[in-house]
Order: structure tokens, then C-alpha cells, then sequence
């Protein structure tokens, strides 16, 4: 009989687990999880957990959607992958056409990744590349925010900001340019969000005065720095810095992976702005959370910019063996028809809305929540030792850490950012499961904040 604890063993016998200290699995046991169905994970023994983090973000209708799951059923049956140099196949076709109509106006071609920080290392690549095709070979430096994130592999890490994950590698990474965040978190008090932005907006001014000349573009994650604490910031700034790209002829770089499909109230955060960036980096949600598969969305002028003969060699020759997988392609139309056919965005704003009002009045007040802060269906509870002068608490103590266990115990995934604890769930949720989610959460940081 399979049993949580007999499958934990032979994990750790072999895995290593992502963003994971795996000496804490001796005191934390591994949670093997048997089947998902719609918000809920349930393990070898019995026990269910809501899965209020999307599964890192990813999951947007819920595990084992019948639509998604029918989908790739005909995939399968047809096709499940085609080297995509000199081939094509249907849905890759189709998948590129639904982003081409849904994406902002100007994004017509788009080049598919694996994932994530994929996608950002095409994005990097392709407007470095561009300048070079256009005579501009002094551009080679990118700018980015402090606090920010854009994944893992080297180019991505370079253009993030978080100590915690760039720090150990710094001797590999190419040198970027960073500005201070929006983060509204450190507006004075009184001050709104967009008064804010638009304060802390005069330094990138600056930057990109100074650094034109050097800069290929500008890289941001549109209005939450998600990895960064789940920080947020007023859409003023995007407004500015997309008039400023083009004051300076610099790109703008949206890293929309974690952001786009529905999480801000809009399909893509962009939107709210009314901007069309140079280039859109998606991945996450872009399957409803089956399979790995990225997309770079970019113009026509950057297309027009590699295409010529061959001998010229101008071409863009990034690629990855699984670029364009039928299946996971499939798994994208799917989503967007959801999305298209099922009115998910104006549900997503009820739902939003049905969040604030849980969590809004009790958790506002406690004496070691900092703020609480909401775009969207991303809400973010930030603890601290003293809510006064918002001292934090020792990172050493996993604070954050101790909410999560006692949520598990309680059946319901919160995985924390250091000590912000948040809901990010699936777009089906419940009221009554989000009510269920707020009162673990309130439970859970009680709990970690005894002395």
C-alpha cells in the first residue's frame, strides 16, 4: 500500500527538491500528493489541502479541469511533438493567433520558450540582437529594479534583484543596471500609491538620461514584484515608463510571467496602463498549469529587424529542442478559450473583491501585520515584529515558515515569500473556501507570532 510516509522515503533517497533546504525535510515531511481536483490537493493518506498558491502560481481553473484535460486528450491522439525548425503544426498556429488578438495592440509575432526565465533569456537576447542588426552595437546593458525577479537560469538572475537568489552567483552574471522600486510599501505615510510611483518614477528619469546610449532596454514585472515579497506598485509608472523607453529609444521588456492571465483584474497588467511593451514574456498560467511552455510577444519592427538573407547573418537562432510542443500548445487554446468563452476576468473581479472583504478588516488591525496589500486576486498579509516602525522580524526565525506548517496542519498550502504570507488561489475558489482560507491564515499567523 502507498502511504505518504513510504513515498516521502523514496524521495528523498533520489530528488532534490527546487528553492528547498533539503535538511528541513527532516523535520518537515515531504507531502506526496495522489490527485487534484479543482482547488484541492490530496495526499496517500487522506488529507486535502486548498491549494491557495495556484502550485507556484500556475494553476488558474483548477487541478484536473475537464476542458484542459479533454484537450489534450485529442492532442495526444494526434500529435504530442514536432521539431519546430522548418515545421509547424495547428495548435502552435492557433495558440499564437488567440495571443496575437488578446495581448496589447502591436505584439503580432510570437516566439515560444520552455518556461519562464526562458522566455526572459529571449526577450534579453532578441532586443540586445535587435541594436546590433540596427548599427547600435555600443547597446549592450539592461536596466532593471531593485527588488525584482525574472527566474533562474544566468541572463534572468543578472536582470533580477533579490538578494537572496542572485547574491551566490553574482561572480557569473552579466553587470545590469538597477533603479530603485515603486515598492509602495515605503511611501510616507499619507502618501497614495501614485504619488508615490510618480516620486520614485524621477530616478529611472535619471537613469535612462544618463545611460541611454549603453542601454538595450528596460526589464519589469508590471505592477507586482511577485518573487520580491509580492510588492506592489501604482500603474502611473508604467504610463511613464513606457513614454520615457521611447523618449530614449530603449526597449521595454514586460515580464508578464506571473503577473498576466487575470491575476492583476486584467488579462495582461499592461492593459491597465494602456501600453504595448516591445516585448511581453508569459509563461505560468499561459497552460492553466499542465505542462511547461513560454511565449515571447513582440512587434513587427522587431521581426522586420532579422529578416534578411541568410548570408547576412542576422537571423535569431535561439532555440530549445522542445519549442512550439504540440501538447503543451494545446493546453494554452484551451486556457485563453476558457478565459474567452467562460467570462473569467469579471468573475475574477467579484472574487477579488470577495478577498478584500475577508481579510481587509481583521488582518489590517493586528499588531504584526505591516499591511496588507491587494492588486487583483494577489493579496499579500506582511508580518513584522513591531507594526509601529515596521522593524522585521529576524529572518533567522521563519516566521513565515511556522504559518505555513500549521496551515498544512489545518489542510490549506500557504507557502510564504520570507515573512509575507499571501493568497494567490485559483480562479474557481469559493467564497466559502476563501473564508476557510482567511481564518487558517489568521490561525496560522497567531501561531508564528508567539514569543
Amino acid at each position: 500500500m502507498k502511504t505518504n510516509q513510504a513515498l516521502a522515503q523514496r524521495d528523498l533517497a533520489v530528488l532534490w527538491h527546487p528553492c528547498t533546504q533539503m535538511h528541513d525535510h527532516e523535520t518537515m515531511p515531504m507531502i506526496p500528493i495522489k490527485k487534484g481536483r479543482g482547488v484541492w490537493l490530496e495526499d496517500f493518506d487522506g488529507n486535502r489541502y486548498l491549494d491557495a498558491v495556484s502550485s507556484w502560481w500556475v494553476n488558474l481553473f483548477g487541478h484536473g479541469n475537464a476542458d484542459i484535460n479533454a484537450a489534450l486528450k485529442d492532442q495526444l491522439d494526434n500529435l504530442e511533438h514536432v521539431i519546430f525548425a522548418g515545421f509547424t503544426h495547428e495548435s502552435a498556429i492557433k495558440l499564437a493567433e488567440k495571443l496575437v488578438e488578446v495581448t496589447p495592440d502591436g505584439l503580432t509575432r510570437c516566439f515560444y520558450a520552455d518556461n519562464g526565465s526562458a522566455a526572459v533569456e529571449v526577450a534579453l537576447k532578441m532586443s540586445f540582437h535587435y541594436w546590433r542588426n540596427q548599427g547600435r552595437a555600443a547597446k549592450t546593458k539592461f536596466i532593471t529594479l531593485e527588488n525584482s525577479y525574472h527566474g533562474e537560469t544566468l541572463g534572468a538572475l543578472a536582470v533580477g534583484n533579490v538578494p537572496l537568489y542572485k547574491e551566490t552567483y553574482a561572480p557569473l552574471l552579466m553587470d545590469v543596471i538597477s533603479v530603485p522600486s515603486p515598492d509602495c510599501y515605503h511611501r510616507e505615510v499619507g502618501e497614495s500609491w501614485a504619488d508615490y510611483s510618480i516620486r520614485r518614477f524621477e530616478l529611472m528619469e535619471q537613469t535612462l538620461q544618463q545611460h541611454a546610449d549603453s542601454v538595450c532596454a528596460v526589464i519589469i514585472e508590471p505592477l507586482v514584484q511577485c518573487a520580491g515579497s509580492m510588492r506592489m506598485y501604482d500603474v502611473v509608472y508604467l504610463k511613464l515608463l513606457r513614454e520615457a523607453c521611447d523618449k530614449y529609444q530603449v526597449h521595454l521588456i514586460a515580464d508578464e510571467i506571473a503577473v498576466g492571465f487575470g491575476r492583476t483584474g486584467t488579462l495582461f497588467a499592461c492593459e491597465q496602463a494602456a501600453i504595448t511593451p516591445d516585448f511581453m514574456c508569459l509563461s505560468k498560467g499561459l497552460t492553466g498549469g499542465y505542462l511547461p511552455l513560454s511565449a515571447v510577444m513582440t512587434t513587427d519592427v522587431m521581426y522586420q529587424a532579422f529578416y534578411d538573407d541568410y548570408v547576412k547573418l542576422s537571423a535569431f537562432l535561439h532555440s530549445h529542442s522542445y519549442t512550439g510542443n504540440a501538447l503543451a500548445c494545446r493546453a494554452g487554446v484551451a486556457t485563453l478559450e476558457i478565459f474567452q468563452q467562460q467570462g473569467i476576468i469579471e468573475k475574477n473581479r467579484s472574487l477579488a473583491q470577495i478577498m478584500a472583504k475577508v481579510v481587509a478588516a481583521r488582518f489590517h488591525d493586528h499588531p504584526h501585520v505591516a499591511e496588507v496589500r491587494q492588486t487583483g486576486m494577489i493579496l499579500a498579509i506582511e508580518l513584522v515584529k513591531n507594526k509601529a516602525t515596521r522593524e522585521p522580524y529576524p529572518w533567522q526565525e521563519r516566521r513565515g515558515v511556522k504559518v505555513y506548517q500549521y496551515a498544512l496542519s489545518k489542510g490549506v498550502l500557504l507557502r510564504p515569500l520570507g515573512n509575507v504570507i499571501y493568497f494567490m488561489p485559483p480562479y474557481i475558489i469559493t467564497e466559502e473556501e476563501l473564508i476557510l482560507l482567511a481564518e487558517v491564515a489568521w490561525q496560522g499567523i497567531q501561531h508564528a507570532v508567539k514569543a
